[in-house]
């Protein structure tokens, strides 16, 4: 069994693209016909096999004729040729050689009955045709080493007579997905309820994508379970028809995770593990002529390994070579660049590189972003991010105000999209597909009511909307707008009413603990899971708990927190707690029991000044779209405002 060398184990990216670069050696090209040319990159200076055109041929209708003949002809004097002093001539005809120009149809008059033709324009020799050789000639070079194949140069080689080609060889490529607790995606897909502890094989679908982004093939094995021996005989019968071979999970140091263990029986070792987060599980091994890609489980991870070393090694076994500088945008297929300031800070792990997801918006012409959750299954975030950042390794706190410089994975509209933060809700988000169909964009942070009325009132967003309950008056949101903003509250903002809604407690179906009440969250058998610190729905639990003179520090999962209603009631749904607070859509939505205990307005808030944004203005004419209210009223649990 081959070592693996102490200084290849918790590399850096960019040592381990030295060793990459050192070990990986180009393939040699191979000749493909024309048919099969398309998209791929010439490994040699390509010439033209015949002249094009190949023959003298017209550039329009009309007559083929002798120049010399057209002498001084004009329409107020024209000349006339008789029948063989002349030839009709369709576009692209060939010209013969007696003839060394053509007349447009335009410019003359064909008397049928003598067969005289009266030209009434003076031509000179080669006029209005294409020459042989006019466009491409024998020998020439039309296309060079390095070039793709385009649909035109593919369409021009054809023309020139070019029926085969050297190209540069592209890898054949096997991905492996493996584990015990893999289910095939066809399976997973017509499954109505997926087992505990089983995940369907969706990684096949991100290597797919990338790899067909990047204009390269790939193909997918059957899963193979956690057994060493049957990957060991799978690889050692798969490594002499492959280039590179990659092979899903089994990468960390579980128990079965043999994946390592068998690449070092079969070769030798190449590096272990990077100095990276995520992605930090990963291994190279050379399998003798075939390279082998030890890709972590995990969806982010996943995409990082083959973002910072599949897509190199791609690369190197293609053209021999990468460039370090653009590779990586490259592979994420960054559509440009942008510096953006933080909207809160963000704290990174000193001396691993780590592949940030950031969302971005506008607010009063300053460009900013902030961090979407960073775990390294969370499948959700990588698919909404707009830009990614790779912080350095010595990178350990940036903190809020700072720049960051992004690779944009997506255009965004900077002019149209508002940035909404504040309370939870599934209705309201639901809004953003008409937004975006009334010309704007609306991206959501849930942040709970106070959260968003804080952000408002620091410019970090353009609306909010709260649900916060003054226990002293009974109103909702007036007063605590009013310590937020000052005396200038009404001068500044604007509310909106957007619905009414059923807040409750969310049990499991059949309501299993005999919960009928608050007071019922602060028995000891039961254990509940709460929203955040400045969560509208905790502040009416709270107001609830002085109520009924329990002591929230007595109540089991009072600090368990959730930042959205439906986060919260999947917890309940998955035994991880007995109820939580909540609203009735969700409860309704996840097939719990619902107890409900107050009907809350859901008010929206922004600045006057920004009545006129495109977002903002779309936002509200969405808020009375009867598409939207309909979808609404189908979820159950709202009532709309009078």
């Amino acid at each position: 069994m081959a070592l693996v060398e102490k200084e290849t184990m918790h590399i850096s990216l960019s040592k381990a693209w030295e060793i990459l670069k050192r070990k990986c050696r180009q393939l040699p090209g191979e000749t493909v016909s024309v048919h099969e040319s398309l998209g791929r990159t010439l490994a040699e200076d390509v010439t033209a096999s015949r002249n094009v055109p190949h023959y003298n041929a017209s550039a329009m209708d009309g007559y083929a004729l002798s120049s010399v003949l057209t002498a001084g002809a004009t329409p107020s004097s024209p000349v006339f040729l008789p029948s063989g002093e002349y030839e009709w001539v369709n576009t692209g005809s060939e010209v013969s050689p007696r003839f060394d120009s053509v007349v447009m149809i335009e410019d003359t008059t064909l008397d049928k009955t003598t067969g005289t033709l009266t030209v009434v324009s003076s031509l000179v020799a080669g006029e209005n045709v294409r020459p042989l050789g006019e466009d491409v000639f024998l020998g020439q070079v039309i296309a060079r080493e390095g070039d793709r194949v385009t649909p035109a140069l593919c369409s021009l080689l054809a023309t020139a007579g070019v029926k085969n080609l050297r190209t540069l060889a592209l890898p054949k490529s096997l991905y492996i997905p493996t584990g015990d607790e893999i289910i095939p995606l066809e399976e997973w897909l017509d499954l109505e309820n997926p087992p505990p502890g089983k995940v369907g094989e969706s990684n096949s679908m991100l290597v797919k994508g990338y790899f067909r982004n990047w204009g390269f093939s790939v193909e997918i094995a059957p899963c193979i379970p956690d057994d060493p021996d049957i990957l060991l005989t799978f690889l050692e019968e798969k490594r002499k028809t492959y280039d590179l071979i990659l092979i899903g999970a089994g990468s960390a140091k579980g128990e079965r995770d043999h994946t390592f263990s068998v690449l070092q029986s079969l070769g030798q070792p190449l590096f272990r593990w990077l100095l990276m987060k995520p992605g930090r599980p990963a291994s190279v091994a050379d399998l003798g002529g075939c390279l082998a890609v030890n890709l972590p489980g995990f969806p982010m991870s996943n995409a990082v390994i083959l973002w910072s070393v599949v897509f190199p090694v791609l690369q190197l076994l293609h053209c021999g070579k990468f460039d370090e500088k653009t590779i990586l945008p490259a592979a994420i297929g960054a559509t440009g660049t942008e510096e953006v300031t933080l909207l809160s800070s963000y704290s990174s792990s000193y001396g691993k590189e780590e592949w940030v997801r950031f969302k971005c918006v506008e607010i009063d012409g300053e460009k900013k972003a902030y961090a979407l959750p960073s775990g390294a299954g969370a499948l959700w975030s990588l698919s909404e991010t707009d830009g990614l950042s790779l912080l350095p390794l010595e990178t350990a706190e940036r903190s809020k105000g700072s720049t960051v410089n992004l690779w944009l994975l997506r255009d965004i509209r900077w002019k149209e999209r508002i940035l909404f933060q504040g309370s939870n809700d599934p209705a309201f988000e639901r809004i953003a597909t008409f937004v975006k169909k009334k010309g704007g964009e609306v991206i959501f942070r849930s942040v709970g009511s106070l959260g968003g009325l804080a952000a408002l009132s620091r410019r970090e967003c353009h609306t909010a909307a709260c649900h916060l309950l003054d226990t002293e008056t009974g109103d909702y949101n007036t007063s605590y707008i009013e310590r937020m903003f000052g005396p200038q509250a009404d001068a500044l903002l604007a509310r909106r009413p957007v619905f009414y809604r059923q807040q409750g407690i969310m049990v499991r179906k059949g309501n299993p603990k005999g919960i009928r009440s608050v007071s019922d969250l602060g028995r000891e058998d039961v254990v509940m899971v709460n929203r955040q610190p400045g969560a509208g729905t905790r502040v009416l639990l709270d107001f609830l708990f002085r109520m009924e003179n329990i002591d929230p520090g007595n109540v089991r999962g009072y600090e368990n927190c959730s930042t959205t209603h439906f986060d919260a009631g999947n917890k309940v749904l998955r035994g991880f707690a007995d109820a939580a607070a909540g609203i009735k859509s969700v409860a309704d939505a996840l097939g719990l029991d619902f107890l409900p205990l107050a009907e809350e307005p859901y008010e929206l808030v922004y600045f006057r000044s920004m009545e006129n944004h495109p977002g903002i203005a779309a936002l509200l004419e969405s808020l009375c779209d009867e598409g939207w209210r309909a979808m609404v009223d189908r979820m159950g649990g709202y009532r709309w405002p009078e």
